[in-house]
């Protein structure tokens, strides 16, 4: 066996002496006799080739809370992007929930990190949190302190990825964060109901709408209507949204116009509120009596915001729309009383304000009507692109009581033994879902409950048999009288 002979000290100190005298002897050649620009050249392939070696490829982009005085999109976009469902291996978060929200908001914690998968790639995210010492003003006068006047906290994001991901992070990662960060904010955000404003005199600046908060409960699972008819809607709103790039590749306004006709009662609102809740879009409400010209029209569409619904309520019969021939007589007498005067709206006035240039400034919106009698709506409204969906609001159907008992009763409420009974009453009966549901919130037992249905419904199929014998005895003592 052969014994391993190692160098001695001396010899070790001997060779690092060598090696260090010749690199100062290359270093000092170097200098003298290769140019500066190749020098330069040289050092800068040796530093790249060391730092792929021996350090790691990855890199950092900092994301500001604060860009100067303004907060930074990016960073508020981050913060609604990075929640538990982005790390599920997560432990830590803060939650919050402002005053007017109605939902929690959760954000990671400081200093804590979130690893996300992008297209298989690893990001890994981390909020780091300074303590800054904070500034205070003097008050003049006194000798002590006000509070401060800066944030004693300084934050921002840390995003590692390795540098072959570099291009991608700009191109695809960070907008994918934003889009996402949009769908969250507007998830989170609380629905508006917006009205005409009791300031709109001429003259007068600030917004023509006011609103409060759209607190309305009800949704496409709780709605009293056909399952079929639900789909439809659905399906049709849902396409309606995904196909921006479509609208503008074939050159049309990013809009759609649904037309909801029936009798009172009929649940037209309640199919407002669920298709506000289903989009997240806020609703303004537009009364048409209180619109005085063409021009206040276009300056009411233009403030309202993207991703809405406008609501024109009874169509028929709130507004006399004027042929578009016919000349707006001009007001007459001092100016102050212009704002007396009748609607002056007319029909191409209103067609302009729905499909028209106008109706182009703004995206993602919905422009919905209601009447309860179709036939009296003008029938250049009512084609496709103003009016491109027509939905008959009818009375209850056995389907829709369904749904309403499963709201009013519960679910066991189907193995009633008078549930059956009411559906086939149903079926002939032609009463409103708002009637069912007041009968339906008036007793708190399925018993008393049903019985009551029951008894409304033949009341109601007694009344058109009354009806119809009204109509026959008098068509018989016409034809009588007429021979």
């Amino acid at each position: 066996m052969k014994q391993l002979h190692l160098p001695s000290v001396q010899t070790i100190i001997s060779a690092a002496a060598s090696a260090a005298a010749t690199t100062m002897l290359l270093r000092s050649l170097a200098r003298d006799y290769v140019p500066r620009e190749l020098h330069h050249w040289i050092h800068l392939k040796l530093s790249k080739l060391l730092s792929s070696l021996f350090f790691s490829s990855q890199l950092t982009l900092v994301i500001e809370e604060y860009h100067g005085l303004s907060h930074n999109h990016l960073f508020n976009a981050a913060q609604l992007y990075l929640t538990p469902h982005t790390s599920p291996n997560s432990t830590r978060f803060r939650v919050t929930m402002p005053k007017k929200a109605t939902s929690i908001s959760v954000f990671m914690d400081r200093n804590d990190e979130i690893v996300d998968l992008f297209n298989g790639v690893k990001f890994t995210w981390k909020l780091v949190a300074k303590h800054i010492p904070s500034t205070y003003i003097r008050t003049p006068g006194s000798n002590r302190h006000d509070y401060p006047t800066l944030k004693s906290e300084i934050r921002y994001y840390e995003l590692r990825f390795h540098a072959r991901h570099k291009d991608m992070v700009f191109t695809q990662y960070l907008p994918h964060v934003m889009e996402k960060a949009k769908e969250a904010r507007q998830k989170q955000k609380p629905l508006k109901l917006f009205t005409l404003s009791d300031q709109r005199v001429i003259g007068i600046r600030g917004s023509a709408w006011q609103s409060v908060n759209l607190d309305h409960p009800a949704t496409f699972d709780t709605l009293a209507m056909d399952e079929d008819a639900k789909n439809a809607i659905v399906e049709d709103l849902e396409r309606f949204v995904a196909r921006k790039d479509l609208y503008r590749k074939v050159g049309k306004a990013w809009k759609r116009g649904y037309l909801l006709y029936g009798p009172p009662g009929t649940g037209k609102s309640s199919l407002i509120a669920a298709m506000a809740n289903y989009l997240r879009f806020d609703v303004y409400d537009l009364e048409l009596t209180d619109v005085r010209s063409n021009s206040f029209l276009r300056k009411l569409l233009i403030s309202t915001a993207n991703r809405s619904i406008l609501v024109v309520e009874d169509i028929d019969c709130s507004l006399e729309l004027h042929n578009r021939l016919t000349k707006t007589p001009k007001p007459q007498g001092p100016a102050h009383e212009f704002h007396n005067q009748q609607p002056q709206v007319t029909l191409s006035g209103f067609l302009n304000f729905i499909d028209g240039l106008w109706s182009s400034c703004g995206d993602e919106r919905i422009i919905l009507f209601t009447t309860n009698r179709k036939d009296k709506i003008d029938p250049a409204l009512l084609r496709p692109g103003r009016m491109d969906v027509h939905i008959h609001m009818s009375y209850c159907t056995p389907s829709g009581f369904k749904m309403l008992a499963s709201n009013y009763l519960g679910e066991g409420v189907a193995a009633h033994p008078l549930f059956p009974q009411t559906l086939d009453l149903m079926q002939t009966s032609k009463v409103t879902p708002a009637e069912v549901g007041e009968l339906l919130l008036k007793n708190e037992d399925s018993e008393s409950a049903l019985q009551s249905v029951i008894q409304l419904l033949l009341d109601k199929n007694r009344g058109e048999n009354d009806k119809c014998k009204a109509v026959q005895g008098e068509c018989s003592q016409t034809f009588e009288t007429q021979g």
